[in-house]
């Protein structure tokens, strides 16, 4: 069975991770543009104490740009994935129950949001781009190595034990023989 290079998987990751930084980057830019907006959507969801709609208009696209700039640098990019992976697995269950529970609501992802004349909903294809992006997370979980990383530069690898099976990509699988063991042999 042919097996993609290491290269080939870095390049992968790299815009797996690229592309997911764009996503929180462009997501939480235009939540924090918009303050009002961010809260009428959250608002919307119909889930929080009125207390709590604040926080979270506010937090949400800080964390999203938190996330966003990590994930450009490459910094920290297994635990900045496992983060998205959960925050779009939160986000994911929003929608759904908003639309288990009837609720008519654009989900203000993309900056916008609150209610929407009934039948404008778009939750499948809402779901479907949220799931998209949670398999990028999931690859960047498990395999973080990434080119153009600071992961990588400052030798964040050590931390990402995924990715050093993908070293020997297309050599036969040989016993690791230490130095005394190769004196002997």
């Amino acid at each position: 069975m042919l097996r993609p290079s290491p290269r080939v998987l870095d390049s992968v990751g790299t815009l797996a991770r690229l592309g997911l930084a764009a996503v929180w980057l462009i997501s939480g830019g235009v939540k924090l543009a918009d303050p009002g907006q961010s809260y009428v959507a959250v608002q919307a969801y119909e889930l929080l104490p009125q207390g709590l709609i604040g926080v979270v208009a506010t937090g949400l696209p800080i964390l999203e740009l938190v996330l966003g700039l990590l994930l450009v640098a490459g910094l920290l990019t297994r635990f900045t994935a496992v983060a998205s992976g959960l925050l779009l697995l939160a986000l994911i269950a929003v929608v759904a129950q908003s639309w288990a529970r009837g609720l008519s609501i654009d989900c203000g992802c993309f900056g916008g949001g609150g209610e929407v004349p009934v039948g404008e909903t778009r939750y499948p294809q809402e779901i479907a781009r949220d799931v998209g992006f949670l398999l990028l997370a999931i690859w960047l979980t498990v395999r973080p190595r990434t080119a153009f990383s600071v992961d990588g530069w400052m030798g964040g690898e050590r931390g990402n034990s995924a990715a050093a099976p993908d070293d020997n990509l297309g050599e036969p699988d040989t016993p690791a023989v230490s130095g005394r063991e190769s004196e002997r042999i």
